[in-house]
C-alpha cells in the first residue's frame, strides 16, 4: 500500500478523474448575450421541451409558474435557440428542480430579446416552491445562425457527488495505461470516499466501467487489501443500462459519519478496454470494419456525428427523442464507454445523403443501434440540421504528456515538441521536421493535446523561437488524420530533414471548430457531357495549364479539344467557414481570365483506368471561392466581385458551373472505354477540415467515343467497404444502358 507523497504522485500521474457533468436528461444552451444561461431539464422529455432553468450569479435555478404565459415561453425558447414556443406547463410537469427559484411573476410581451427585459419580481425574489416550476415546449426548429445546440447530459446532485476515479490496486499497475482495474473512489465536497461492496453486482460494475470509457466489465473482481476508509455510498443497485452511477439507486452516509460495510469491503471493478486502447500496442488499430455505426466530424476520439450503415450506404440519425441511453449503445458498439453527452441539432456538422433512423429509443442493453426501437424516415420528417451526435467516455491514456506546444501567443498554437527516448534510453524533448507537414498532421497533434480541431499546419516556426530545444527527433510524418497520437502516423525510422534548424520545425494552430467540404455527387452525374471546343477559345485555359500536354503541339488556333465537362457544387457542412490559407495580399492575379487565385490548387479532376492508372487529368484553382447559395436562414458572407473576401460559409455552397473555363477534363487523347472519374477537393490539405475522408468523389464512367455516361457517383466514405471493393473491381458497361 502506497502512502504520503508517493501515493499523491501516483494519483496525479495515472488516475483518471471523471468530472461529472451537470444534469440528467438536461439541455444546456448559453444565452446569446453572454450574461445569463438557459437550459431545459427534467425527465421524461424530448430535447425541445422541459423544465426551464436559468444560470445567474454562478448558480442554476428555476422559474416559478405564477403569471406565466405563452409569451414568456416564446422569449425563453428563443434564448434556447428555437424559433418559438408551442406551449408551456405549470406545477413542475417535468419534475421539481433544485436550488434557487430565480424568477417569479414573469410577464413578457413576447417580442423581448431577453428575459431580463420582461417584468418580474426581480432576481431571487420569490414566494414559490419547486412544485411550481415552469416548463416549456419549443417548436423543433432552430434559429438560423444559433451557435449552440442542445446537449443532453447527466444530472448529478453536486452536493452528494462531484467526480469519480479508479485507484490502481497496486503500484505495479499504476504506470500502465489505461487503468482497467481498481478501487472506485468518489469525490465529495468533504473529500474522497469509497463505496461499500455489499450487494455489489456486475450490473453496477458495467455502469462504472462505462463511465471510465470501457465497453464492458469482467465478472471476477479482486478484493483490495484491508483499508482504513470512509464508506459514503451503500446499497448500490443499477440495472446496468444507466449512463452514470448517479442514476442508480443507492444510499448515502452523512459526511461526518463512519458507517461500516457489513460483510464486505471497498467496491472494486475490473473493466475490459476497447480495441483502440490496448496496452502497449502499436496503435494503428482500426475499428471493426463490420461495424454498422461510425462517428464523423468530431475533433477527439470517441465523438462525432452518428452515422449508420444500411445495406451498402452510410446515412445519419435524426435527433428526435435522442438521449443518453441510445447514445451509449452507439458508444459501446464502437468499443468506448457510455455516452457523456447526447448532442442534437447537428452539433458535429450536417451529414450528406440519406437519413435512416428517427425517434430512436434504446433501452441501453442493445448490441447495436439497429436493434433499438426506431422509426424509418421520410423526407418530411427530418433534415440534416437535426443530425444526432455523441461524445463518448473514453479511457484516460495520458497521451498529452508526451507532446507540447511552445512559443505561441495562446495555448492553442506553437511549435510542436515531442518527448521521445534518445539513443541512450533517456526521454527528452525534441522537434518535428516541417518537411511535408500539412493540416492532416496538425489535426492529430491537436487531438493528442485535447485542443479540438486543427486550424493550420505550419512548416516554419521561426517566429515561435522561445525554447532551447533544437534537435529534430521525428521526420517524414504522414498521417491519415484519424490517429490518436503523432507517433501512430507513418514516419521515418531514422530522422532525415532536408531543412535543418529549429526555424523549420513543424507548428500548429488549433481551434474549437473546423470547416468540412463535400461535393454534391448526384449533380456531377446529372450534368456531365462532352464538348468539342475550338482552340481559339482556349488560350486562357492553356495559359492556366487546363489542357493536356498534347495541346502544345496542336495547330493553334485551328482544331478542337475534346472536353469532359460537369458542374461542381461544393458544400461546407462543417462548423467553421472555409477560408483560403493566404490572405488577399498574397493572391495571384491572372490577367487573361482577369481574376485572383486564392489557392493554386483547389480541386483535382482525374480520369482513371479500371486498374487505377491516370489517363487524363485536370485541376481547378480557387479563382473565385464564394457563397453561390445557402440554406434557408443562412446569410452569404463571401463574394468575389470587387476584390471581395473569398470563402464558403457554413451552410452554403460554391457552384462551379459546367460552362466556365477549366471546369473539365481534356480527354482528346483518351480512347473509348470504361473508366473511373475522380474529383478531390482541397487535395493538398492546404486548408484544415474536420474530415478529409469525404473530400473525394468517384464515379463509374462509360465513354463510347462520342458520348459519356456516369453512374454510381459517391463520396469516398459513403459506401461500405464491401461496396467500395465492388466499385474498385467494376468490370465496365457492356452497353450504354444503366440498370
Amino acid at each position: 500500500m502506497l502512502r504520503g507523497g508517493l501515493w499523491d504522485m501516483v494519483i496525479a500521474m495515472v488516475l483518471w478523474d471523471f468530472w461529472l457533468p451537470s444534469c440528467l436528461g438536461q439541455t444546456t444552451s448559453p444565452s446569446q448575450d453572454g450574461k445569463i444561461k438557459f437550459r431545459l431539464a427534467g425527465y421524461p422529455r424530448k430535447h425541445n421541451e422541459g423544465r426551464v432553468e436559468v444560470f445567474y450569479n454562478g448558480e442554476w435555478g428555476t422559474i416559478c409558474d405564477d403569471d406565466f404565459t405563452l409569451a414568456n415561453a416564446h422569449v425563453l425558447c428563443r434564448h434556447l435557440g428555437f424559433v418559438e414556443a408551442l406551449s408551456w406547463s405549470h406545477s413542475a410537469k417535468y419534475g421539481p428542480g433544485t436550488g434557487k427559484i430565480w424568477l417569479d411573476n414573469v410577464m413578457c410581451g413576447g417580442s423581448e430579446n431577453s428575459i431580463e427585459k420582461c417584468v418580474s419580481r426581480g432576481w431571487g425574489n420569490s414566494d414559490c416552491t419547486h412544485q411550481e416550476d415552469a416548463g416549456v415546449v419549443c417548436k423543433d426548429e432552430r434559429l438560423p445562425g444559433f451557435a449552440d445546440s442542445n446537449i443532453i447530459e447527466m444530472q448529478v446532485d453536486e452536493n452528494r457527488m462531484e467526480r469519480i476515479r479508479l485507484r490502481p490496486l497496486s503500484g505495479a499497475h499504476a504506470s500502465r495505461m489505461p487503468v482497467t482495474e481498481g478501487v472506485i473512489e468518489v469525490k465529495f465536497k468533504e473529500g474522497w470516499g469509497h463505496i461499500c461492496n455489499t450487494g455489489w453486482t456486475t450490473k453496477n460494475s458495467r455502469v462504472v466501467c462505462g463511465m471510465m470509457g470501457f465497453p464492458s466489465q469482467r465478472t471476477m473482481v479482486k478484493k483490495p487489501s484491508s483499508l482504513q476508509t470512509v464508506y459514503r455510498i451503500h446499497s448500490v443497485a443499477c440495472t446496468g443500462n444507466e449512463a452514470h452511477l448517479s442514476a442508480c439507486s443507492m444510499e448515502f452516509s452523512e459526511a461526518n459519519s463512519s458507517a461500516s460495510c457489513p460483510n464486505g469491503g471497498t467496491a472494486v471493478v475490473s473493466c475490459v478496454h476497447g480495441p483502440l486502447f490496448t496496452q502497449g500496442r502499436a496503435r494503428r488499430v482500426k475499428l471493426n470494419p463490420m461495424s454498422q455505426v461510425r462517428l464523423k466530424g468530431g475533433a477527439k476520439t470517441g465523438e462525432g456525428r452518428v452515422e449508420v450503415l444500411n445495406g451498402s450506404e452510410w446515412g445519419t440519425v435524426c435527433d428526435d427523442h435522442w438521449n443518453l441511453q441510445s447514445a451509449s449503445v452507439v458508444c459501446r458498439e464502437l468499443g468506448f464507454g457510455t455516452a457523456k453527452e447526447a448532442l442534437t441539432g447537428a452539433r458535429m456538422g450536417q451529414g450528406m445523403g440519406p437519413i435512416y433512423m428517427n425517434e430512436v429509443q434504446c433501452h441501453g442493453d442493445e448490441k447495436s443501434l439497429w436493434d433499438c426501437p426506431h422509426k424509418s424516415i421520410t423526407a418530411e420528417d427530418c433534415k440534416h440540421m437535426e443530425d444526432a451526435s455523441v461524445i463518448c467516455n473514453i479511457p484516460y491514456m495520458g497521451f498529452e504528456k508526451s507532446i507540447r506546444l511552445t512559443g505561441g501567443r495562446t495555448r492553442l498554437e506553437g511549435r510542436v515538441e515531442l518527448l521521445l527516448s534518445t539513443g541512450s534510453g533517456v526521454r527528452d524533448w525534441g522537434l518535428v521536421c516541417g518537411d511535408g507537414w500539412t493540416s492532416r498532421e496538425a489535426m492529430v497533434v491537436c487531438r493528442q493535446l485535447g485542443l479540438g480541431h486543427a486550424s493550420s499546419g505550419l512548416r516554419e516556426t521561426w517566429y515561435w523561437d522561445s525554447s532551447n530545444v533544437t534537435e529534430m527527433v521525428l521526420s517524414g510524418v504522414k498521417c491519415k488524420g484519424d490517429e490518436m497520437t503523432l507517433t501512430d502516423c507513418q514516419h521515418h525510422s531514422v530522422v532525415s530533414c532536408k531543412r535543418a534548424g529549429a526555424q523549420f520545425s513543424a507548428g500548429v494552430i488549433c481551434s474549437d471548430t473546423a470547416s468540412d467540404l463535400v461535393l454534391n455527387a448526384p449533380l456531377v452525374e446529372q450534368t456531365v457531357y462532352i464538348e468539342d471546343r475550338p482552340l481559339h477559345l482556349l488560350y486562357c485555359a492553356a495559359e492556366e495549364n487546363c489542357l493536356t500536354k498534347s495541346a502544345a503541339q496542336a495547330n493553334w488556333p485551328y482544331g478542337n479539344r475534346r472536353l469532359l465537362r460537369f458542374s461542381s457544387e461544393i458544400h461546407n457542412i462543417g462548423k467553421a467557414d472555409f477560408r483560403p490559407r493566404l490572405g488577399r495580399h498574397s493572391w495571384v492575379w491572372h490577367e487573361c481570365h482577369r481574376h485572383y487565385h486564392s489557392m493554386d490548387i483547389f480541386t483535382y479532376y482525374d480520369l482513371l483506368s479500371l486498374n487505377g492508372t491516370k489517363v487524363a487529368d485536370g485541376h481547378k484553382a480557387s479563382f473565385c471561392l464564394e457563397d453561390t447559395a445557402c440554406h434557408e436562414g443562412v446569410s452569404k458572407h463571401y463574394e468575389c466581385a470587387n476584390f471581395g473576401e473569398q470563402g464558403i460559409t457554413v451552410g452554403c455552397w460554391d457552384l462551379y458551373r459546367h460552362d466556365i473555363d477549366c471546369q473539365w477534363i481534356d480527354i482528346t487523347d483518351v480512347k473509348p472505354g470504361n473508366y473511373i472519374l475522380q474529383v478531390i477537393i482541397n487535395p493538398n490539405f492546404e486548408v484544415a477540415e474536420s474530415d478529409f475522408t469525404n473530400n473525394a468523389m468517384r464515379c463509374n464512367c462509360k465513354y463510347d467515343g462520342n458520348r459519356v455516361w456516369l453512374h454510381k457517383c459517391h463520396l469516398g466514405d459513403s459506401f461500405s467497404e464491401e461496396a467500395e471493393r465492388e466499385f474498385e473491381h467494376y468490370p465496365g458497361q457492356l452497353n450504354n444502358k444503366i440498370s
